[in-house]
């Protein structure tokens, strides 16, 4: 007999249609001990006590989400996001995310093994499901601090070589905002990019011009702008398409690989649609909030409704933006969704009613972003299922060496699946959402696109609006270096972008036949 343990392990999936980034096919689909075991129609596995059976008749079975960019309690601008890495995972296995990559932030000149440290010691006993960590490189110093226990401790490459190694870490963020506190200058982001490439790791930048942020918020505040508009206003969207130019023009310089994160507006997803059609290696991703709202409530009269969608980058008074994004996450110029899901209450955000500097950055995600983005992309007729999954789930995967893994529903992929309804639908609400916070930024949206099962890791953890989860269950992922569907480009690139050297006489002091000294 079965363990309840092995029992619970088994699962089939009969009568719906499987979805990948590439086909989709109907057939069901068999799990057992965590593990995706067969994917084909009429499947008749052995009869057991322990078998669930989940009925998937009209609907979609795709991968479960991953969302590439989130902040679970974050200690930051004076205060730490509300949703922590309980409540985090547990909202987004609700929405149809089975994964999460969160930040390791370490304050300038301290370990960056310290805080991957700190922030897995934060999250292995609470999150639902899977999770890995990106880690942030805020300094740069080659110097060695001689201090007892302390040898290495200010070699910020070693550091990055011990993660990729010992950590399973593929993936480092700079900041180019916020000065003094995590920013980065432009030979420390060469310095960080020349040690990404040469370990294998993927390159991330929060793209913005931090002195010029620096600039026009003196001037905002001198000019008497104190509220929520004054954060767009002192950091419009070139300082963020400057940024994000530079940042490729340095990381094309050594080839490594760049991910720009959360793309706010249109400039900067044009700088980076133009770079990829000249075949440099950079992802864009645009987040749920800046396709699925804008910036104009920023002008809102409620200070604390315009306060609740404060983030850096901001979103962007043009209402036309989130469309245009959406256009380029259809046509494959940005690549990837993530959410920069780092939310703050009303209390928090009131740190800066009297000083827009003040009001901790960050809004809402998590929960809302697969349903956001079929209502925008699917249902709106830009993009199909298939292109609903990669920028899902499959390009992380496949940028973060997740894959196949991650991202597919295939014999020996994780277990991690989404039973999705196109046809229903669901109105957000902070009211009705499984977040620590009490405001949505997608308040009243009404959204195609439901997710009606979610299964991490073999196991139906969220059914029917029931959650089936502990704190715990999920796991650290591990992501090894070198991804395939990244370097492997970064290979090509420099097999036809070797320099020739050219071929020249040597010099003898003649010049057409007559020497120099004749001349």
């Amino acid at each position: 007999m079965p363990s309840q343990k092995q029992a619970r392990q088994r699962l089939l999936i009969k009568g719906g249609k499987v979805v990948n980034d590439d086909l989709s096919v109907v057939a069901d689909v068999y799990v057992e001990d965590e593990v995706v075991q067969q994917v084909g129609p009429n499947l008749k596995p052995e009869p057991s006590t322990g078998l669930v059976v989940l009925d998937a008749t009209d609907k979609l079975v795709i991968p479960g989400g991953i969302d590439t960019h989130t902040h679970m309690e974050f200690p930051f601008m004076g205060s730490r996001s509300k949703d922590d890495f309980y409540t985090g995972t547990k909202a987004a296995i609700a929405g149809g995310t089975t994964m999460i990559i969160d930040f390791a932030i370490p304050q300038k000149g301290c370990s960056l093994t310290e805080a991957f440290d700190t922030w897995k010691s934060r999250a292995d006993p609470k999150v639902c499901c899977d999770y890995s960590l990106h880690v942030a490189v805020t300094w740069w110093s080659n110097e060695v601090d001689n201090r007892a226990g302390f040898q290495f401790h200010k070699l910020v490459k070693k550091e990055m070589e011990s993660l990729v190694q010992n950590k399973g870490v593929n993936s480092f963020k700079m900041f180019m905002a916020y000065k003094d506190i995590y920013m980065v200058n432009d030979e420390e982001l060469y310095e960080a990019f020349s040690c990404c490439k040469e370990l294998g790791a993927v390159a991330q930048v929060h793209a913005e011009n931090g002195e010029l942020i620096a600039q026009g918020a003196k001037k905002m505040l001198a000019m008497g702008i104190t509220g929520p508009e004054g954060h767009e206003l002192c950091r419009p969207e070139e300082v963020e398409a400057e940024a994000t130019q530079r940042a490729i023009t340095i990381a094309n310089a050594v080839n490594c690989p760049l991910y720009v994160v959360h793309v706010m507006s249109r400039s900067s997803a044009k700088v980076i649609s133009n770079a990829r059609r000249e075949g440099k290696v950079v992802y864009g991703e645009p987040i749920a909030a800046s396709l699925g709202t804008d910036g104009t409530n920023y002008w809102n009269k409620d200070w604390a409704h315009a306060a609740a969608y404060v983030m850096g980058p901001p979103l962007r008074p043009d209402p036309s933006t989130p469309g245009f994004l959406m256009n380029l996450l259809a046509n494959g110029d940005l690549s990837v969704t993530g959410t920069d899901n780092c939310t703050f209450d009303i209390c928090q955000k009131a740190l800066g009613k009297d000083d827009f500097t003040k009001i901790p950055n960050g809004v809402n995600g998590v929960e809302d972003r697969m349903s956001v983005i079929w209502e925008k992309g699917v249902h709106s007729g830009k993009m199909d299922e298939n292109r609903f999954v990669a920028v899902t789930s499959t390009n992380a995967a496949k940028i973060f060496n997740l894959y196949p893994k991650k991202g597919r529903i295939a014999v020996g992929s994780d277990a991690d699946i989404v039973i999705w309804d196109p046809n229903a639908t669901r109105t957000i609400s902070a009211k009705t959402h499984h977040q620590a916070n009490n405001f949505n930024i997608f308040e009243g949206m009404v959204c195609h696109g439901v997710p009606v099962a979610t299964v991490s890791r073999g196991k139906v953890v969220y059914e029917g609006g029931v959650f089936n989860v502990t704190a715990g269950e999920g796991k650290y992922v591990s992501r090894p270096p070198f991804p395939p569907y990244v370097y492997k480009r970064v290979r090509q690139r420099e097999q036809v972008s070797q320099p020739v050297p050219v071929k020249r006489a040597p010099y003898t002091g003649m010049v057409s036949g007559t020497s120099v000294m004749q001349k």
